[in-house]
């Protein structure tokens, strides 16, 4: 018996993109997002800290490696005690924003799902949200759009800090497309244009890894809503669990690479990522296996470039 599973080429708004004076082509190009965070909470990163001079140091690493941005977070998502305060992640993000715009142009993202914490991220360099409670925090979607940054729109049923004991989805997939949908659409009547909107499944977010593997398996579905789509699947529980392995393995590397394979030929043109090296080296062999160097969007009108 033979299987014959297609690779899915999505039709994108606006492939071709300015931000921050550099050029993205996600018709043509899979972004690479190096992944920093300043909190001690976050067990998925290996390169975590709470010094920001080795925050800043790792910065140049990763773009030395080949990181077309670097999605800087103050606290991780899994749920706790007592909610983070956003002056404490204000306090966290902003210096290690203010050190790596010092050191390099990169493209920066904020992890977070607070506007203050988004505004504070804005006026330190940061150029894109990266809100895993997709624009549902009060005052972030005004944030936003007065600011003209980008949005990452990511899927979760209760955002950061918020611990499900057992969520349950009638179609995984189906019911994140149609959230995420319904996001995009509240960002585009609240002013935010249609070139600054990114999308997010939410691998592991409030998902079990039989979920999470659900949606790597049919990311078509979410990459054809035509907004560029991320795999944020790095050394996750659908990675070591699916493996049946520990995590913080070589394995867990190497399970997250060919996760982020299968995502991008299903659609993904974004991955966030932790091994920056391995990946990128993955994702220009990706490229060039489907062609995607051939396919580019020509006559493209250039949009306003991103502040």
């Amino acid at each position: 018996m033979s299987i014959n599973i297609p690779a899915f080429y999505p039709e994108l708004v606006e492939p071709v993109r300015f931000i921050g004076g550099k050029e993205f082509d996600f018709s043509r190009r899979v972004v690479v997002m190096a992944i920093l965070n300043r909190t001690p909470n976050s067990n998925l990163d290996p390169h975590k800290s709470m010094e920001v001079e080795s925050l800043a140091r790792r910065a140049e690493e990763v773009v030395a490696e080949g990181a077309d941005w670097i999605d800087v977070g103050g606290r991780a998502f899994i749920g706790v005690r007592t909610q983070l305060p956003a002056q404490v992640e204000i306090d966290r993000v902003v210096p290690v924003i203010e050190a790596i715009r010092e050191k390099t142009d990169a493209v920066i993202s904020i992890d977070t799902h607070l506007p203050e914490v988004a505004l504070a991220a804005h006026q330190a360099g940061a150029q894109i949200v990266n809100d895993t409670y997709a624009l549902q925090s009060p005052g972030m979607t005004e944030v936003v759009a007065e600011t003209g940054m980008g949005v990452i729109v990511a899927h979760s049923l209760a955002g950061p800090g918020i611990h499900l004991e057992r969520p349950t989805y009638s179609d995984v997939t189906a019911d994140v497309a149609r959230f995420l949908q319904s996001r995009v659409e509240h960002a585009l009547q609240h002013g935010i244009q249609p070139n600054r909107i990114f999308i997010d499944p939410g691998h592991d977010l409030h998902k079990n890894t039989f979920d999470s593997l659900e949606l790597t398996r049919d990311f078509k579905d979410i990459a054809r809503l035509g907004y560029p789509a991320m795999a944020a699947v790095s050394n996750k529980h659908l990675i070591w669990e699916s493996l049946g392995v520990e995590r913080g393995t070589q394995a867990v590397t190497h399970g997250t690479v060919a996760a982020n394979s299968m995502c991008v030929y299903m659609g993904a043109r974004l991955v966030r990522v932790h091994d920056v090296r391995r990946n990128v080296t993955a994702m220009r062999q990706m490229e060039s296996l489907l062609g995607l160097g051939e396919r580019g969007a020509a006559g493209v009108a250039r949009p306003a470039e991103w502040p």
